[in-house]
């Protein structure tokens, strides 16, 4: 139940009005949701722009059942309604400016987000800056930390450097000590992992990574490989894991299928993984975001990890911030602002 939202009936969204390119985006006026049990209502100043939200508008990532068919997966702004007893069980109030992970509906002036899914605003912290937060540091925790368990001291690949989750998981990998390889499409790309703290970049347009990882590991191999690629990288990321080496899968932008070398996956002890966070339950989220409360926000606190921003769009403008995301040439993350 909402107790407190304003009585205005409606809002601005973006919605996808057909499957397809960048310019099926459409700012429509939509009703305001209204909290159920264990949310807030959020009035929005920014949303994030993030990979998933491209292939929703292509029709090739179906909507939770129950989320929003609004794209849009977080947000920040302010608290102006929801589940009172849940709100103060979590510390928050009316009026506190948060940031949220949804499964759904961020694009939009107000959203519902389940409680347990908030974090507050780092202090600081601006809200654009604070809605590029949730969706790639519950992302890069979940399967840097919790699934593929990389340790301080392991070697660490990341695919695709300059991404929004890639430049989340350089940052964090080396807070939390590892060391960190990094591959990205361009030499200036590279010189960009490394200003974010990678220790080495690869250009995967001019260089084998997989034979370039095995030479800056002195042919031990990498630990842990966080793989957005999946297609023909994974025979060459198996090549260049260490014993008990971890691949974890977060996406498949080269293609669902891929060649195994099951022999070198049994001799080395090998561990391939991967997981999808948007249908995932909100007690599972909620997890996550108690563990970046204790661990990760007091590394955004002192600013050792920040979030990266390439461009901030006004919401009307989402069909050229999608437009943006697919050309690629972006570090970061890319942002709409709907103040």
């Amino acid at each position: 139940m909402d107790t407190n939202a304003s009585s205005a009936p409606t809002m601005r969204a973006i919605e996808i009005a057909g499957f397809g390119g960048p310019d099926v985006l459409r700012e429509v006026v939509r009703p305001r949701p209204v909290a159920d049990a264990g949310e807030a209502l959020i009035r929005v100043t920014a949303s994030g722009v993030n990979r998933p939200d491209v292939l929703q508008r292509k029709g090739h990532y179906p909507v939770p059942p129950g989320a929003s068919d609004l794209p849009g997966l977080e947000l920040a702004g302010t608290i102006e309604g929801g589940d009172a007893a849940a709100l103060a069980a979590a510390g928050f109030a009316i009026g506190d400016r948060v940031c949220a992970l949804v499964a759904g509906g961020g694009y939009a002036a107000y959203c519902t987000a389940p409680v347990g899914q908030m974090l507050p605003v780092p202090p600081g912290f601006s809200d654009i800056e604070a809605a590029a937060l949730p969706e790639t540091f519950f992302t890069v925790w979940s399967n840097v930390f919790d699934r593929g368990r990389l340790a301080a001291g392991e070697w660490f690949l990341v695919q695709g450097g300059t991404s929004g989750i890639g430049v989340t998981a350089i940052q964090l990998a080396k807070a939390f000590g590892a060391k960190v390889i990094a591959t990205a499409g361009s030499d200036d790309k590279c010189r960009r992992c490394v200003e974010l703290g990678a220790d080495h970049a690869i250009n995967y347009r001019t260089e084998d990574f997989s034979a370039r990882a095995l030479e800056i590991t002195g042919k031990k191999g990498v630990d842990v490989v966080l793989d957005m690629v999946a297609g023909d990288y994974v025979a060459r990321e198996i090549a260049c894991l260490a014993e008990d080496g971890r691949i974890v899968f977060i996406a498949v932008q080269g293609g669902t299928k891929s060649q195994i070398d099951a022999g070198a996956v049994l001799r080395k002890r090998l561990t391939i993984t991967g997981s999808t966070l948007r249908p995932r339950p909100v007690a599972f989220k909620a997890a996550i975001a108690a563990s970046l409360r204790a661990k990760v926000w007091p590394l955004l606190e002192r600013r050792q990890v920040v979030p990266v921003i390439q461009q901030v769009f006004p919401a009307a403008q989402a069909a050229q911030a999608h437009a943006a995301m697919e050309q690629g040439d972006h570090v970061g993350k890319l942002m709409l602002s709907w103040v």
